[in-house]
């Protein structure tokens, strides 16, 4: 069996960009991968169009070893976030392409499943008025989805540092929202590596008597010895890695020990088997993983992939409830979260257990995308709202 070529389709939102890359081969056989694109989506489609040429066709599909190593080295650049995206997209597509032509899921073809349910956890959720009052409903609403956990980032456009008046406020909502979830449920605390050091510490104690699940990247990626200095002084468990894109470059956090919980993207790693070495070094320091998430259907069907499989895998992060639900219907056989148990429960369908609907992706062509972290009103996820 031999790649043909591939095509790519871009489902839009004023948010967010989806990708989505079809992997044809001379046997008739398609596969689907995906990512999330900030900013960066025209570049990952160029990318892609240029390494069709020079490594894609005429590959087997596989030998997805192979065609990986080929994409990330043989260019000889460093691969960044672009390349390792468009490798995760045509990889995640193989792996497809093999369920399929096996006619096993691919978690089967990863060692077969060590779980039948991957617990879910929320995101999304809270794009409504930020008011306590607004943020314990909709909690609620969540809940009532049948959710056992959801996460929240309630710190407004924090950078570095929080005045006393903010970090009330944010207080506020987190108690309104353990209020409406109730004492069982999991709160995930989403930092979206806002702040200095000693501001992510004095903030976890802020938050501590309400019972977060973790503390998510509480400072900036980029300087593992400050997330070490935080995680020497708080007691909640942290988390981060949504913004490393080479499983080599977690050395180093492996090494200072300084998180709990890893958070790759599929999308963003180079793919299904670059997650699954990943959560076996992880596994060998006690960490678990939670990866990153806030793709559409085919993403959260490939991570689902990596959780059945693996031992340490912790929950998985699902916005397709909540944001641009309507995307959901792009793809035939979207992954379900169980309302009974909040759960994804395990699939016997082929491969990746999902199929890509054109006609339903061309109707949410591609927009400018814009979604900043930094801006009044970003939780809204509606940039053309007047709230920047």
């Amino acid at each position: 069996m031999r790649i043909t070529g591939i095509s790519t389709h871009v489902v839009g939102t004023p948010w967010r960009n989806l990708t989505y890359v079809q992997v044809h081969t001379d046997e008739g056989l398609t596969g689907v991968g995906e990512t999330r694109m900030l900013g960066h989506t025209d570049a990952l489609l160029g990318y892609l169009r240029e390494a069709e040429a020079n490594h894609i066709t005429g590959s087997d599909p596989f030998r997805t070893e192979d065609l990986v190593r080929r994409m990330k080295y043989g260019d000889y650049g460093r691969a960044g976030e672009i390349v390792m995206s468009g490798i995760a997209c045509v990889e995640m597509a193989c792996w497809d392409i093999k369920g399929k032509a096996l006619g096993v899921p691919v978690w089967q073809l990863l060692g077969g499943n060590v779980t039948d349910t991957v617990k879910a956890y929320a995101n999304g959720w809270y794009t409504t008025e930020r008011t306590p009052e607004a943020y314990h409903q909709a909690a609620k609403d969540v809940m009532a989805r049948g959710y056992r956990a959801l996460k929240i980032d309630p710190f407004g456009t924090g950078h570095l540092e929080l005045s006393h008046e903010d970090t009330r406020y944010a207080v506020s909502l987190i108690e309104a929202v353990r209020d409406a979830i109730g004492p069982e449920a999991e709160l995930m605390l989403e930092m979206h590596g806002r702040f200095a050091p000693a501001t992510a510490v004095r903030l976890a104690h802020e938050m501590a008597p309400f019972r977060p699940a973790w503390l998510e990247e509480p400072v900036p990626p980029e300087n593992l010895k400050a997330l070490a200095k935080v995680a020497d002084k708080v007691d909640i468990p942290v988390a981060t890695g949504e913004r490393i894109h080479d499983r080599i470059e977690f050395r180093e956090l492996f090494e200072s020990q300084a998180a709990d919980i890893l958070q790759p993207d599929l999308g963003h790693l180079g793919g299904i088997a670059e997650t699954r070495k990943l959560a076996a070094t992880a596994e060998t320091h006690y960490m678990l993983v939670a990866p990153h998430n806030v793709g559409g259907p085919v993403l959260t069907a490939a991570s689902l992939q990596v959780g059945f499989a693996t031992p340490n895998f912790k929950v998985l992060e699902h916005f397709n409830d909540f944001a641009d639900a309507e995307i959901k219907k792009v793809v035939k056989g979207a992954p379900q979260v169980d309302p009974e148990t909040g759960c994804f429960t395990l699939s016997d369908a082929p491969g990746l257990g999902v199929e890509l609907d054109t006609d339903a992706a061309a109707e949410f062509p591609q927009q400018r995308a814009h979604f900043d972290l930094w801006a009044e009103g970003w939780e809204t996820r509606n940039p053309d709202g007047g709230n920047r």
